[in-house]
């Protein structure tokens, strides 16, 4: 099954994430890296590796840079990677029994996120379906992000990737400027009953970045992981409150047309 197997990556600027997630892809015969013109030693890290091939493109959104990489795919099954995704040894181990040809046509797996390296206990970070067909996968714009589409049966992996973006707290702040812009827009064009409960909490905007702030470090336990967890906490409320802020200044600017 592995040596099926062919790797997306997505990058632009990850010279602090890239070469730690390709330390744990030499089983690969061939990693696929799209990389939106970066500028800094990115491109430089992939090409000392000689099973990588990239492709630069021109960045239009999350979902087209994933389409177009699949289009440069050969192999029967892809993994599907963000450039700061770590594959656990566990997780390579399960890939390696999983048999020739399986009747899943996609496997999810667990994150486990990271904090400078640290991982904590629990997370927002969802299960994703990064293991496919190449054939029965297609990419979708979701608000800000992406998914993708599998026309088949998904089944789950027991071990886990590490989520651990290593890159400045500036560039994470103009990401989620962005990002929340995207959300926002989401938010206040989908109607309710379209709307997920936790978009519908976060339409309301106040109770969004206090709740977000207690799940962190309550119920998902973040407390317990000490700084680490107080650090993710914080980050995830200013997250939900630059968004509350972008609710209702988009909700003034509407209101003024009318």
């Amino acid at each position: 099954m592995i040596e099926k197997i062919t790797p997306l990556i997505l990058t632009f600027n990850e010279a602090p994430n890239i070469d730690r997630t390709l330390q744990h892809l030499t089983w690969a015969q061939k990693i696929v890296v799209i990389d939106s013109y970066s500028t800094d030693k990115t491109v430089e890290i992939l090409q000392s590796y000689p099973q990588v091939e990239v492709f630069e493109h021109k960045f239009e959104s999350f979902a087209a840079q994933c389409n177009y990489g699949l289009e440069k795919i050969q192999s029967q099954w892809v993994l599907s990677l963000d450039a700061d995704y770590i594959l656990s040894d566990e997780l390579i181990a399960e890939i390696k029994l999983l048999p020739p040809e399986p009747d899943a046509d996609s496997y999810s797996v667990n994150f486990k996120y990271c904090v400078f390296g640290k991982a904590l206990r629990g997370t927002l970070y969802p299960a994703r379906q990064v293991l496919y067909r190449k054939d029965k996968a297609y990419y979708q714009e979701d608000g800000h992000a992406h998914r993708v589409s599998i026309n088949g049966y998904s089944s789950a992996l027991a071990s886990y990737i590490y989520h651990d973006d290593r890159k400045s707290l500036d560039r994470w702040l103009n990401a989620q400027n962005k990002y929340m812009i995207i959300e926002s827009k989401k938010i206040l064009t989908t109607p309710n009953s379209q709307l997920s409960f936790s978009d519908r909490i976060r339409k309301q905007k106040i109770i969004a970045p206090l709740a977000i702030l207690f799940y962190c470090l309550i119920l998902k336990q973040g407390i317990l992981d000490g700084w680490a967890g107080w650090y993710y906490a914080f980050e995830r409320m200013l997250a939900e409150t630059l968004l509350s802020i972008r609710l209702i200044e988009m909700e003034k600017l509407l209101h003024n047309q009318n």
